[in-house]
């Protein structure tokens, strides 16, 4: 029996060189252990390590190509996370690398908000905060819906998604409009119901960055955040959105590189590689039984203090993938190293290496790992999800306030406008679709551009333009970036829109970061339109063309004025 077993798992390793029909049987628990049992230490080790590539366009001979391949033929590592490129290429570079793998790749991917984070064309959903200003289950579990789809099409099948932060710092500079909002339970649900869309559509969900990223001033890329809070206020706060998406059956949570000290017993270390996180509240406290996934090991946040220690002290911890490390192959010497000197057992090792191939078998990558490129366009963007995201992005718009009245009599009074739109240099594209939309309902549109690069000449371009028509219109693109460290407008920007307000008819439109409010305290009328790209733009010239309602909640407070769940209301014919 035992020959026939392995025999079954030899058949599963050699199972890469082409794609089997969708229907093959995964293979049963028996076949797993075999398959386990065949595997030389490294071999392992190297299941729990997923390295990250690029998905932009590679010619397979290209040097940077031959060291990813490097990693699959020789690491053998258990998969890749995979960043932003067209569909197309990003599902050619997938099939290669499985093709190439001894078992096949878990491929993930930072999807969060819908597959255009990471797809060149991907569904341009609004971001997680947005989907909280509509308040409604069912557009998050569309959001899931979408992103499974698409998602798979290209040949992923983990999302790093849904963020279940509970973002109740405005001065958080990496998470902000990444979470659902600032109410636990209404984040909670939110959450879940994500958590359904993707993993009843075929992906696997993450909810991220466990205990919590939403109280913190600092960019985990950059250095290590602090939190103070005690069990307490983790319990009442922090910790509901995961105890609802553990209910839910969230197949993965990713840790968060922050130091907890009134739970570490007063050390500053990340939450990564602490037991009393990864194993006692994750595990024993909240009863997750799924697999634990590190948030990248190359994050300042912890590789600063570890380097490729950093993999063995969070697999210790409970970390079960050990994602985006600096160095793949230092990563698996240094647990190689673990294992000799028995800091790590050979059972805790195969449980966590248990977990990875009976996910791969979960999701029939044993008989089915490629996909067809031509069926990609059938499904990445098709008619169906843009409906969808036009919808949801219109019921997303916030009005937060209109106390001179400008927004009400645009609909009216279709005089010329100065747009002026800031974002940053890799969104040169930022208010163009505002503009275009605008001029097709009839409103003469003067339209500019700032970014952070802009100088004086720029701004005194901006300052003429706005002085010759009598309404502005600025849009602001800020949102959080990694290894920026900040998040917030430049002080000349803000000087220029608190100076139109003063003088003349002034609208703001954020198109991403909620909070630059608390630096304009003379702007008159705000809206909130939560992520900058065409179908926002549009959904916005609607709005305040008087053809569109504005029906969006806050999801976040606004001090000191506006709390959670604050809108003025506009209902159309």
């Amino acid at each position: 029996m035992h020959g026939k077993i392995l025999a079954l798992a030899v058949i599963l390793l050699c199972a890469c060189g082409h794609p089997q029909p969708p229907t093959s049987p995964a293979p049963a628990p028996d076949a797993i252990e075999a398959l386990l049992d065949s595997l030389p230490l490294r071999d392992r080790i190297a299941q729990l390590v997923i390295p990250w590539i690029a998905g932009s366009y590679t010619a397979f001979d290209d040097a940077a190509f031959s060291t990813i391949q490097r990693w699959v033929d020789s690491l053998h590592v258990g998969g890749i996370i995979v960043s932003i490129g067209s569909p197309l290429d990003i599902a050619a570079k997938l099939n290669r690398l499985q093709r190439r793998s001894r078992i096949p790749l878990l491929v993930s991917s930072d999807l969060e908000g819908g597959t255009s984070l990471r797809f060149n064309g991907g569904t341009l959903l609004p971001p997680n905060m947005g989907v909280g200003a509509t308040g409604s289950d069912r557009d998050a579990y569309e959001m899931g819906r979408i992103t499974a789809l698409e998602g798979r099409a290209v040949g992923i099948h983990l999302a790093f998604a849904p963020d279940a932060d509970v973002n109740n710092n405005p001065a958080n500079p990496i998470i902000n409009v990444r979470s659902f909002g600032e109410n636990p339970r209404a984040v909670g649900r939110l959450v879940a119901a994500e958590v359904r869309g993707l993993q009843e559509h075929g992906m696997l969900a993450t909810a991220k960055h466990f205990p919590g990223h939403g109280d913190t001033g600092t960019d985990s890329h950059l250095a290590l955040p602090v939190i103070m809070a005690d069990w307490r206020r983790l319990d009442s706060v922090e910790l509901v959105p995961f105890r609802a998406a553990v209910r839910e059956g969230v197949d993965v949570i990713m840790s968060a590189h922050i130091a907890l000290p009134a739970i570490d017993t007063g050390y500053l270390r990340p939450g990564t590689v602490v037991p009393a996180i990864l194993t006692g509240m994750l595990r024993d406290s909240l009863g997750f039984r799924g697999l634990v996934v590190t948030d990248a090991l190359n994050m300042n946040g912890v590789a600063d203090l570890y380097g490729a220690e950093a993999a063995v002290k969070a697999f210790t911890a409970g970390a079960d993938i050990l994602l985006q490390p600096a160095d793949p192959a230092a990563a698996i010497d240094a647990m190689v190293a673990a294992v000799a000197r028995g800091e790590i057992t050979p059972a805790r090792l195969d449980s966590s290496v248990r977990r990875v191939l009976a996910l791969k078998a979960r999701l029939g990558l044993f008989g089915h790992r490629e996909v067809t490129l031509d069926s990609i366009p059938d499904i990445v963007g098709r008619a169906e999800f843009q409906a969808i995201a036009r919808d949801m992005s219109a019921r997303s718009i916030v009005l937060v306030k209109d106390s001179a009245g400008v927004v009400h009599g645009l609909k009216s009074n279709h005089g010329p406008i100065t747009l002026v739109s800031y974002g940053e240099e890799d969104n040169r594209s930022a208010g163009t679709a505002l503009a275009a939309e605008l001029r097709s309902l009839g409103y003469p549109v003067t339209a500019l551009k700032l970014f952070p690069s802009s100088g004086i000449a720029a701004y005194d371009s901006a300052l003429i333009a706005l002085s010759r028509n009598p309404t502005s219109l600025f849009t602001t693109a800020d949102r959080p970036t990694a290894y920026r460290g900040r998040i917030g407008l430049p002080q000349r920007l803000l000087d220029l829109i608190e100076g139109s307000a003063i003088s003349r008819p002034t609208v703001v439109v954020a198109m991403g970061n909620p909070y630059v409010l608390s630096g304009l305290p003379s702007v008159g009328s705000y809206l909130i339109a939560w992520r900058s790209n065409g179908v926002a733009e549009r959904a916005v010239a609607a709005a305040l063309a008087g053809m569109a309602a504005i029906t969006g909640r806050l999801p976040i407070s606004l001090p000191p004025r506006f709390p959670v769940g604050w809108g003025v209301q506009r209902h159309v014919p």
